[in-house]
């Protein structure tokens, strides 16, 4: 029997949670559940002590927002205690063991720091009561989409007495049939697929058939532990093969036809060595180390690197959307903690969140979450995360698509500092010899997290299973960073990585190669549990981990440290030169591969791609005349309305470093284009970060669409006061982006993905902008990631995603104190719009909302776009600019109404259309585009920098409207008020 303690919100925040979540049952499920209250239970194995109990009253609990009750072994029930008769059902959720359980492992630290002894096993539960009698069938409904995720919990109904904590197997089951059931797929190609697919391995028939020649010439089968290796080394998540494949592209319109080896090696890579190699023979290149890594690592100075990466955290997310994305944030912190020898210091997360629509109506698939419940979740994972590890959160966006109802995509970005020298050594290199020992530090393992990489390289349906899922612990990891961070600068650590895609079996294989070999004792790896098969200790991805490499001769120190820093450490083996893997558990080998062929051995794939132009009109909108209903309506739309709910659940101002935050203006409310941080506090140097995602543009052409997205994120770092990088400067300004490629299906089956053909070749075009735009600017790619088979899927339905890409970019601020910021600054500055407005209606948010798609879309003129760029930082350099916006979503309209409610000022202006209609000039979102302010005095020297690239369009005014006028026309008269109002969601 074991002591329950009930936590019973009080008043004010039990009422405001049971209003959210009966509303929510309502809004998502379609059911009246009546008033719904949840309260959480801490359940102690065994009976607490006097003592014990006070110290629980007094410390574990907040009793101003809680009142509590103890319920001892044997004692009275708690139901008269709290519970209502009004009530007709009791649900407790709990983690399912394995499930790590963030708020328990830290009340068992906190018990064992203050009596020295160990803490009982404690669990964790959340008690819903609910008021309306429903269904058994509506409450499992209840239970599973709304109060929990039956992927990670279970749920016990109308009872409160739970069953003694489970402790997990003690039997350790080293192998299972492997010989035999080996013996028997190798008998034909549809038996090798089913076994591939049964076991979760995500091979295709010519990766299996390159296993079992392998094994044939070994005279042997395969171990489970040797299979799963294997698997997770070869996933599509770790190895990139359709990324890596011989691509054969034909262009049905133009007849063009081409052979591509390696669409990262010929687009990515190629264009980034371009660009170094320019730099390089000006002898001031900026480029680390890009591509074999981590993370990406470019130089600030001579003391100083910087190391940013961006990671898709997609199908953990659409299992478990808080957990996902927790697990999301915190692995690209590793990330960047593990690249080069590591200990980088953390500097700030970014998040980029692609969800369907909140007021999505459809009837969901099996298996598919609500994207409200989804975004929610996702939200309040990067919220704990970020928060909780004191890291701040200071850039993201957020794009509605119903493409994204089966399948969010949830791209985390972490940037770092990297002291450029560790005593005598390089930090950006990775050095490990045969002897030094493989130490493991921070998290346990249990069953969380296995097959992550495997069922990430597949796409997503009901039967995705559930050990995908890892719950991350931000405290955990806050330990561990101070403690790498520590342990590097005392020169400790010759190399560490991070534990992520497939756990040890990742890092340790990647390290081994390095090496040339390694031996690993996995009895002595830390467990959360007993019971973990050697194969599921070696692949599992539980959180918070990293492997390290060290001398044996500083083991002590290291551990002496990492005991100061409540860390667990472990040396679980050493490195060799034998060529292998050797891994083993007590005295048997579970696994021995041949590391040439385990990171060598993939046979590379052959695809198809086809393209040809959608067939499109633009649409005739006749006598159009609502400018002002349509402008209200673009603010309040899903895509550009604010985001300050979500943006103030996120701390941006930890560390004391944000210059420029998601919202600024007198009433923080000023959409901000991108983020500055400082670097230090010794100087004023900084960093500029921004993001470019514009999926919408690929339904007319992908090629653009990737153009304007890069051409999005440098605008707006030019607009905060970036200058494009240049090998002819004296000291260039450095740049460092990571490209995010997320697909669905691109292999081509006649009928399972019988458009496959036209996906690949979407991603072709992708890749082909991405190369032209990088190089032309000579901005260069550091890093990346790409994530496909994003589709959800039950039965003969599927959602997939559209062809999307991301670009992260982060560029050095000379100084801080001169960046730009959106709002208007004072009355009677004039306004200016910079850059060229073309009839590129095609995709855009004004045309979404009569439901068009249109055909004209934006394109990037990259001669004109350069040259508007270094006239602008000319301009800047100068002093002359007040404010800037970039142009996007919404266009020239939606941006003077982003400046006019961010400072409260209103603006009046006249259009010259020229040959544009009235609608392109106000709401085209053609690219390399800004309105900026200037004050009178500085017109004649900012008009002569500019020339023709600037239109004069009129001033800041004090009356708190919004005119534009064309000739005698009105063609908008919108108060600040009513566009603030419709903008914040606050409209009647």
């Amino acid at each position: 029997m074991n002591t329950c303690v009930y936590l019973i919100p009080n008043a004010d925040t039990g009422q405001s949670a049971s209003h959210e979540l009966t509303t929510t049952a309502f809004r998502h499920l379609r059911m009246d559940a009546g008033s719904i209250k949840k309260s959480r239970m801490l359940e102690f194995e065994g009976t607490l002590r006097g003592e014990e109990i006070d110290f629980v009253e007094k410390h574990l609990v907040d009793t101003v927002a809680n009142s509590i009750f103890i319920a001892l072994p044997g004692s009275e029930s708690p139901n008269r205690h709290f519970l209502d008769q009004q009530f007709k059902h009791t649900c407790i959720v709990s983690k399912k063991p394995g499930i790590t359980d963030d708020e328990a492992h830290c009340a068992e630290k906190t018990f064992e720091d203050r009596f020295g002894y160990p803490s009982p096993k404690i669990r964790t539960h959340e008690l819903y009561l609910i008021e309306k009698n429903l269904s058994e069938l509506e409450l499992t409904q209840l239970a599973h989409k709304l109060l929990g995720n039956a992927l990670i919990h279970e749920f016990t109904f109308n009872a409160l007495k739970k069953a003694p904590l489970r402790q997990g197997a003690e039997s350790v089951e080293l192998f299972s049939d492997t010989d035999q059931a080996w013996l028997q797929v190798t008998q034909s190609p549809e038996t090798l697929l089913k076994f591939s697919q049964e076991r979760q391995l995500a091979l295709n028939l010519e990766e299996m058939q390159a296993i079992v020649a392998h094994f044939k010439l070994k005279q042997r089968s395969p171990s489970d532990c040797e299979l799963e290796i294997l698997a997770q080394t070869w996933s599509e998540h770790c190895k990139h093969k359709e990324f890596n494949a011989t691509i054969h592209y034909s262009d049905l319109d133009t007849g063009e036809s081409r052979t591509i080896h390696s669409l990262f090696k010929s687009k990515i890579k190629r264009a980034t060595e371009q660009i170094d190699q320019q730099f390089q023979e000006a002898g001031k290149s900026f480029l680390v180390k890009v591509f074999n890594d981590n993370a990406g690592i470019v130089r600030v100075d001579a003391d100083t690197f910087f190391v940013w990466k961006v990671e898709t955290h997609n199908t953990p997310s659409t299992l478990d959307p808080y957990g996902g994305a927790m697990t999301g944030v915190l692995g690209v912190n590793r990330d960047a903690l593990g690249t080069g020898i590591g200990g980088a210091r953390l500097l700030f997360n970014t998040n980029v969140l692609c969800f369907g629509p909140p007021t999505y109506a459809k009837e969901l698939l099996k298996g598919q979450k609500h994207p409200r419940y989804i975004r929610d979740g996702v939200v309040r994972g990067i919220k704990d995360a970020g928060n909780q590890s004191g890291v701040p959160t200071v850039n993201g966006s957020i794009i509605y698509d119903e493409r994204y109802s089966g399948k969010p995509l949830v791209f985390c970005g972490t940037g770092a500092l990297l002291p450029a020298r560790y005593g005598t050594r390089d930090s950006s290199l990775k050095t490990v010899e045969p002897g030094d020992c493989i130490v493991t530090v921070g998290g346990r393992v249990g069953k969380d997290g296995i097959h992550g990489a495997t069922a990430s390289s597949t796409y997503t349906d009901d039967r995705t299973p559930t050990t995908i899922v890892q719950i991350g612990s931000p405290v955990t990891q806050k330990f561990l960073s101070d403690f790498l961070e520590h342990v590097c600068r005392l020169d400790l650590v010759k190399s560490c990585t991070d534990n992520g895609a497939g756990g040890l079996s990742s890092s340790v294989g990647e390290l081994a190669d390095i090496a040339g070999g390694a031996l690993v004792h996995l009895e002595k790896v830390p467990l959360k549990y007993p019971g973990l098969k050697p194969w599921e200790i070696f692949v599992s991805e539980s959180q918070e981990r990293m492997t390290l490499v060290c001398e044996a001769d500083k083991i002590a120190t290291l551990q002496d440290l990492a005991q100061d820093f409540e860390v667990e450490i472990s040396v679980i083996g050493h490195f060799t030169n034998s060529g292998f893997l050797d891994v083993r558990y007590e005295h048997t080998q579970v696994a021995f591969l041949n590391l040439d062929f385990l990171h060598n051995g993939l046979p590379q794939k052959y695809l198809e791609a086809e393209w040809q132009k959608p067939h499109l009109a633009e649409p005739q909108l006749g006598a159009f005349e609502a400018y002002n209903k349509s402008l209200l309506d673009l603010l309040a739309s899903d895509n550009i309305c604010s985001r300050r709910a979500i943006i103030r659940q996120y701390d941006h101002e930890v560390k004391g470093r944000t210059i420029i935050k998601p919202l600024m203006g007198k009433k923080q409310n000023a959409p901000q284009d991108a983020a500055v941080l400082r670097l230090n506090f010794d100087d004023y140097r900084g960093i500029a970060i921004s993001n470019g995602i514009i999926p919408r543009y690929g339904d007319i052409d992908p090629y653009h669409m990737s153009a304007g997205s890069f051409d999005e994120a440098v605008r707006q770092m030019i607009a905060v006061g970036a200058r494009l990088p240049d090998p002819a400067d004296e000291q260039p300004n450095f740049w460092s982006v990571n490209d995010n490629f997320c697909l669905p299906d691109i292999v081509y089956d006649p009928v399972k993905n019988p458009d496959g053909k036209l996906k690949l070749a979407k991603l072709v075009r992708m890749c082909d902008a991405l190369f032209d735009l990088s190089v032309f600017f000579a901005i260069p790619m550091t890093s990346g990631k790409d994530s496909m088979k994003n589709d959800f899927g039950s039965g003969k339905d599927r959602i997939s995603i559209p062809p999307t890409v991301l670009y992260s970019m982060v560029a050095g601020i000379p100084d801080v104190r001169h960046t730009l910021t959106t709002e208007w600054k004072a009355v009677g500055d004039c306004i200016y719009l910079i850059g060229k407005t073309y009839d590129e209606l095609g995709a855009s948010e004004f045309y979404r909302l009569f439901g068009h798609l249109g055909a004209h879309v934006p394109q990037v003129r990259p001669p004109d776009a350069k040259r508007i760029y270094q006239k602008f930082a000319s301009a800047h350099s100068a002093h002359l600019l007040s404010s800037a916006h970039d142009l996007s979503d919404g266009g020239l309209g939606v941006a003077l109404a982003e400046s006019c409610i961010g400072s409260g000022l209103g603006a009046e202006i006249t259009l010259d259309l020229q040959t544009l209609s009235p609608q392109a000039a106000l709401f085209s979102e053609s690219h390399s585009r800004f309105i900026v302010s200037v004050k009178d005095r500085a017109r004649s020297d900012f008009e002569r920098i500019l020339s023709t690239d600037a239109t004069f369009l009129g001033k800041v005014s004090a009356d708190p409207f919004l005119v534009c006028r064309v000739q005698n026309n009105t063609l908008l008269h919108c108060s600040v008020p009513q566009m603030s109002q419709a903008w914040e969601g606050t409209a009647s």
